[in-house]
């Protein structure tokens, strides 16, 4: 092994042993109440060395989402429960229970709810930190509460 290769395997060990495992049952984690849509954090920051960020979200019956937007992380999303409506560019997909959606950094997306229950994702935000947003992002939806669902 290469002098550079063990010095990173050895600062990669560093990193991972200083971490602690994060254990969760159902509905557990850091939530952000904003109207008809929640935001459940799994983990973020310390937990993943700020690599990436995991949370759900959630949008009653007939939610719009937060717009369309983009931003330079990738976000994943997979459809946990109902049917969650997802804007890639300028393409609307309906993403039922089980589906997976990756949107490249850069690439304008938006999600909601159409459906007539309630809709959830997990989504993984990479590479980064999301969640020291959430106290501005909840706010935001607060003051500026979501309205009906497109169709």
């Amino acid at each position: 092994m290469s002098e550079i290769a063990s010095l990173s395997k050895r600062v990669g060990d560093e990193v991972a042993a200083s971490r602690e495992a994060v254990v969760l049952g159902p509905g557990e984690g850091r939530e952000y109440p904003m109207g008809r849509i929640s935001a459940v954090f799994k983990a973020d920051g310390v937990e993943t060395a700020s690599r990436y960020s995991i949370s759900e979200w959630w949008l009653e019956p007939n939610t719009q989402g937060p717009g369309a937007h983009s931003h330079p992380e990738d976000d994943v999303f997979y459809v946990i429960e109902g049917t969650m409506s997802v804007l890639v560019g300028e393409k609307w997909t309906h993403a039922t229970q089980g589906s997976f959606v990756l949107i490249p950094g850069g690439v304008t997306h938006d999600f909601e709810n159409r459906g007539s229950v309630r809709a959830g994702v997990l989504n993984l935000s990479i590479p980064g930190e999301f969640e020291p947003h959430m106290a501005g992002i909840a706010q935001w939806f607060l003051e500026n509460p979501p309205g009906s669902a497109g169709t």
